[in-house]
């Protein structure tokens, strides 16, 4: 946290949270906001040691991304705490949830503080962990959730895998529900979905890739809901990626469930015609759906019944990514093209700014119960400063992850970030950042 006094002058305040989109200033002290509001625009004071001229851009609660898988521990070579956190800073991140499936895996309580230890070490960037719901991710016998919240797991969830035994998670659900914690599921049967690279329809069928149904997505949010009506426990899909899985979701909020859900930036932004000539970095979890699909999950987001957009940045190495379509890694890097390609809703007209900015900020850290994603006196100084309308083009050469699989390689995007806070730190600065 930084004992600075900071200035920031001209901007536009943009705070979901509070329902604020003005013109005005933000001052920051000890590492928190002292004060806000439009009186603040250009007022100067002698006391101020650092100024920051805005220069109309927006100001707004630095991004929480709910969906990060890192390599740390076990394989660095993909993707560390310390650079995933440079890549998250770049894009407006200031808090990212690292997914449990490492090497180890994040199922003990000196696991989850090994991530706080290690990421207060290195990272730019608030690092928080989920833990593992079942030991090993086997699904077949739950961890200690209790402990585990105690050593600062913030959520629980077996990754990108299901579990798969129903009577399993039934049982895990009620645990959980005892503590108030919050279960995070992967929606894909994994019977269905075996040795599937695609989703099922004329496409794949043209390019021989072998696929599976958008049901064995949906068959699972139907099951889990259930069992949160048997349960009563708090649960949050991390994605989403289908219409009829959407439609289920909807329901379950209508009968006042306790249920949320994710959308990845990817499925927002791109659909299966996107594979073209096997472009193995399109290879993603849920794989990327119809035209169809795609566009009830921007619905999805402009009507709120998709609750928080994430990047699901999954970094892999060049060597598992250069394989033919079947068998190359799924994953995708976006931890840097998360923000711009949320944008995309706003700028083509379908939500308003502040709507998209309450996905990325305030709605995450209300689920989660985390401190930042608002501006309001006394609140941690974690900022983003970025220029909605700026346009830029993805070069994959200036990522600041480890990896460079991303999908958007050459997509022309608006809205860049300009500076990114933590704790009233600058932890990145456009104009002076130096590539890794």
């Amino acid at each position: 946290m930084s004992g600075k006094r900071i200035a920031f002058r001209n901007a536009r305040l943009i705070d979901p949270a509070s329902d604020l989109d003005v013109r005005g200033g933000l001052l920051v002290e000890n590492g928190r906001i002292a004060d806000i509001g439009p009186r603040l625009f250009n007022d100067t004071d002698p006391s101020d040691p650092e100024v920051v001229d805005c220069k109309g851009q927006v100001l707004a609660p630095g991004l929480i991304d709910m969906r990060v898988f890192t390599g740390e521990p076990g394989s660095e070579h993909r993707e560390t705490l310390e650079s995933a956190s440079r890549a998250a800073a770049a894009g407006g991140v200031t808090t990212i949830v690292v997914m449990p499936n490492t090497d180890p895996i994040i199922d003990e309580p000196s696991l989850v503080d090994f991530i706080h230890r290690r990421a207060t070490a290195t990272a730019r960037v608030h690092v928080v962990p989920m833990a593992a719901l079942t030991q090993r991710l086997a699904g077949e016998t739950m961890t200690e959730i209790g402990l585990l919240m105690e050593a600062g797991a913030v959520a629980f969830t077996d990754a990108d895998r299901t579990v798969a035994n129903t009577r399993v998670l039934r049982r895990a659900l009620s645990y959980a529900s005892a503590f108030g914690a919050l279960v995070v599921g992967h929606a894909e049967d994994p019977d269905l979905s075996a040795g599937a690279s695609m989703t099922e329809g004329e496409f794949a069928m043209r390019l021989g890739i072998p696929a599976a149904p958008t049901a064995a997505e949906t068959i699972i949010v139907e099951r889990d809901i259930r069992l949160v009506e048997l349960t009563g426990a708090r649960y949050h899909f991390g994605q989403i990626s289908c219409r009829a899985s959407l439609e289920a979701v909807a329901d379950a909020k209508q009968r006042g469930l306790p249920i949320t859900c994710g959308v990845s930036a990817h499925h927002l932004a791109l659909n299966e015609l996107d594979v073209g000539s096997y472009l193995t970095f399109m290879k993603v979890k849920p794989p990327l759906r119809s035209e169809a699909d795609r566009a009830a999950m921007v619905e999805g987001v402009s009507n709120g019944t998709i609750d928080v957009i994430v990047s699901s940045h999954d970094p892999q190495a060049a060597d598992t990514k250069r394989q033919p379509f079947a068998a190359a890694a799924f994953g995708a890097v976006g931890l840097e093209t998360l923000l711009p390609v949320a944008l995309a809703i706003h700028h083509d007209g379908r939500a308003s700014l502040k709507h998209v900015l309450k996905a990325l900020t305030e709605t995450p850290a209300r689920i989660l119960g985390l401190p930042g994603g608002r501006l309001a006196k006394g609140a941690p100084a974690d900022l983003a400063l970025f220029d909605p309308d700026a346009p830029f083009v993805v070069d994959p050469a200036e990522l600041h992850s480890r990896a460079r699989n991303t999908p958007f390689e050459g997509r022309k995007f608006q809205g860049r970030v300009r500076m990114t806070f933590v704790g009233g730190e600058c932890v990145f600065d456009r104009a002076k950042d130096k590539q890794p």
